[in-house]
């Protein structure tokens, strides 16, 4: 495994992060953990949940699970560094009383609580925004991260699904602030298909010094060989697969694609993969293995060297939207 620093922090991350939204919606508890023993032993140490992972009337149940593996001893807890979010509402029924979601002091101190308690761990290294809260400003929600800081109970912060203005305004406010340091990391989507990040997302985290962790690297199974697993299984894709898959112009694209990495050897999903690891400022994508076999393939990417040849050919089929603001001015 390759490991690099997360953003402007001395915090050493793998270039893989183990995503667990699977476990225990689509992946029981038993083979959660021993997916988390293989990611472990193949030296990935950055994983990442939600609290409300686990859907539905399930919501805080993928923090169960990480949190068992953690009570299993042997280090794991010590070994990993641990990242899970706040904003979402908790609620079962799918209703939030009042301030039990979002970005309120009142919620992320409640929030934080509740996923250390189901974690079963003392403090949470990443603590995340899942979400911009527009309500709420930023003088507040620092207010609240500096006191679970001082508390120990979390180590840093960091965005998801953050404008690049956003990314600008919370460390501005940070750096007005004093003594915080701001966010450190913005867990975005970003993969071939879906580039838009590089217009303002990436460099705006560039230039405050955030790590950037790809959410969908294979924007939902796209960019994993879908058409070949067609053909080959009759497996019909689903979810953002599905979407992305529904006119004949952009199946035009993924076969292309597809038969591109054919002619070099390569694996689809691997590619996609190795492709996120060589743009400028990826800290590592989300891995959201629902099987050691996923898991296996993911693992592989970290040690593909793609051509020039090869990337010429993926920005032909995938052009990204140029730098900002040329992409959109002129």
């Amino acid at each position: 495994m390759k490991y690099t620093q997360l953003g402007r922090t001395g915090l050493k991350v793998s270039r893989l992060v183990l995503g667990t939204m699977n476990f225990g919606p689509h992946t029981d508890e038993a083979d959660s953990h021993a997916i988390m023993d293989a990611a472990l032993d193949a030296g990935i140490n950055f994983f990442d949940t939600a609290n409300v992972y686990g859907w539905g009337d399930d919501k805080g149940r993928t923090e169960e699970i990480i949190g068992n593996w953690f009570a299993k001893g042997g280090e794991r807890r010590e070994k990993v560094v641990l990242a899970t979010k706040v904003y979402g509402n908790m609620g079962a029924d799918g209703e939030a009383w009042p301030n039990h979601d979002k970005l309120s002091a009142v919620n992320i101190r409640r929030a934080v609580d509740a996923s250390l308690k189901r974690l079963q761990t003392d403090h949470i290294d990443l603590y995340q925004f899942h979400h911009v809260d527009r309500a709420t400003p930023f003088d507040e929600i620092w207010q609240a991260i500096d006191v679970l800081v001082q508390q120990g109970k979390i180590l840093y912060a960091g965005s998801s699904n953050f404008p690049g203005y956003k990314i600008a305004q919370a460390n501005e406010t940070a750096a007005r602030r004093g003594g915080t340091i701001g966010l450190v990391s913005e867990q975005c989507l970003y993969n071939l298909y879906e580039r838009r990040a590089e217009m303002e997302v990436i460099p705006a985290a560039q230039e405050y010094g955030l790590g950037v962790i790809p959410w969908s690297p294979l924007h939902g199974g796209a960019l994993g060989g879908v058409l070949k697993k067609e053909v080959e299984g009759g497996r019909r894709s689903a979810g953002r697969a599905a979407g992305a898959m529904s006119g004949p112009e952009v199946r035009a694209k993924i076969q292309a694609y597809e038969d591109l990495l054919d002619k070099h050897g390569l694996e689809p999903g691997e590619a996609a993969l190795a492709w996120l690891l060589t743009r400028p400022g990826v800290t590592g994508p989300i891995v959201g293995p629902r099987t050691a076999e996923q898991l296996e393939s993911a693992l592989r990417a970290v040690e593909l060297e793609l051509s020039e040849e090869l990337l010429e050919g993926l920005d032909e089929i995938f052009p990204g939207p140029g730098p900002s603001p040329e992409a959109f001015a002129w």
